[in-house]
């Protein structure tokens, strides 16, 4: 299949190179429709402008045939290279996103569960080290962020105005709420 962390270790520099943040490495599709995807985003703006995933799907695409052309493919087989920023209800990969996106709701599905929850949804408070707060009608849940399997923003109008464009050249109209 895809060796995920050699490819990270691959890709960083030159993601970085380029002035941005990975946010994602992940193989999805399946073997039907084998998607290597790459999520990054400029750091200042945690946006990512087309010219930005055309740069970098570039690059990627380089580095990875160098590799396979000397022998060490990180990839097997044929498969689709997908770049693009991490979305308005992006994932949460780093313990970095538990501090920039504190106050938003996320639903958190953990690896094993966590006091009887395989999953809890609530607003993220922050993390303290390697721990995470999570604040719901029933109460805050504290749990180590190595215990998580995947978490991800839900989308709500607070997340909306908060991830507004930066820049509306191009669009039509931007709506805000007042």
């Amino acid at each position: 299949m895809a060796d995920i962390a050699a490819i990270t270790s691959l890709i960083t520099p030159a993601v970085e190179d380029l002035g941005l943040s990975l946010v994602r490495v992940v193989m999805i599709g399946g073997a039907s429709d084998p998607t290597l995807q790459v999520m990054a985003e400029k750091a200042s703006t945690r946006q990512l402008e087309l010219s930005d995933c055309e740069a970098l799907s570039r690059r990627i695409s380089e580095i990875i045939d160098a590799e396979e052309e000397a022998g060490r493919d990180p990839v097997e087989g044929a498969y689709r290279l997908e770049v693009s920023s991490p979305g308005i209800d992006r994932p949460l990969t780093r313990p970095s996103d538990y501090a920039d996106w504190a106050g938003h709701e996320v639903r958190v599905k953990f690896i094993e569960p966590q006091d009887g929850a395989k999953q809890v949804s609530g607003i993220i408070d922050g993390i303290d080290g390697d721990t995470v707060t999570i604040s719901s009608p029933k109460g805050s849940r504290v749990f180590p962020f190595s215990s998580i399997a995947a978490a991800k923003l839900l989308l709500t109008d607070k997340l909306i105005n908060a991830t507004a464009p930066l820049s509306t050249d191009g669009a039509d109209t931007i709506k805000t709420e007042s």
